[in-house]
């Protein structure tokens, strides 16, 4: 217990907050509904946590003995994540016009997200980093890592996309809708300088 509680609360702490993916899918949800989110969804449920289980079983040794490569991710990331929130605060005031290629972020596309969401690589980084226990093999710890990222993922991420549908019902207005992308696209943008200042 004195292992777990404190990786949950992590875990969770991490998984609620506001981020990039809580963010988008909170917009996706408001644009186009829950079913054509789900591949957004579990885009994100799926594709983070196998992150997570790469930077276990290796990719996480690869940053301690290159910092540097690890900065360059984080802020080439955070460039692409700026772009997207140009993009989103530059959107159309319609409800029913897309993001950006006129549909959801496929399952692919949202899963390739992670590669480049900042706050991903901090919370894969960070979590073997400050919990990873020399008495357990890498590869184990690895999966568990990931798998109780995994589960507390799901509600976490599920409760953001469900806010965005609740709000859609306001956002048939041009103008509720326009101060929604700016709000949302600026909320993006401060996340990513939190993010950035970030010491890991």
């Amino acid at each position: 217990m004195n292992f777990y509680l404190p990786l949950i609360m992590f875990c969770f702490s991490t998984s609620i907050t506001p981020g990039p993916n809580n963010l988008m899918i909170m917009m996706s949800g408001a644009r186009y509904g829950i079913r054509r989110s789900l591949p957004h969804y579990f885009g994100i449920c799926i594709g983070f946590n196998v992150m997570v289980a790469i930077v276990g079983m290796g990719l996480g040794e690869i940053f301690i003995k290159v910092p540097s490569l690890h900065l360059v991710i984080k802020y080439a990331g955070a460039a692409y994540m700026l772009y997207l929130a140009w993009k989103i605060i530059r959107s159309s005031t319609e409800l029913e016009t897309p993001i950006e290629n006129k549909k959801p972020l496929s399952f692919i596309q949202a899963a390739l997200f992670q590669w480049v969401n900042a706050k991903g690589w901090i919370m894969a980084v960070g979590i073997f980093s400050a919990y990873s226990v020399s008495t357990m093999n890498m590869f184990n710890q690895a999966l568990l890592f990931a798998g109780i990222f995994f589960i507390i993922g799901l509600p976490c991420i599920g409760m953001w996309l469900i806010s965005g549908v609740a709000v859609s019902r306001y956002l048939k207005n041009a103008k509720h809708m326009f101060f929604f992308n700016l709000t949302m696209g600026i909320l993006l943008i401060a996340s990513i300088a939190l993010m950035l200042l970030e010491r890991n």
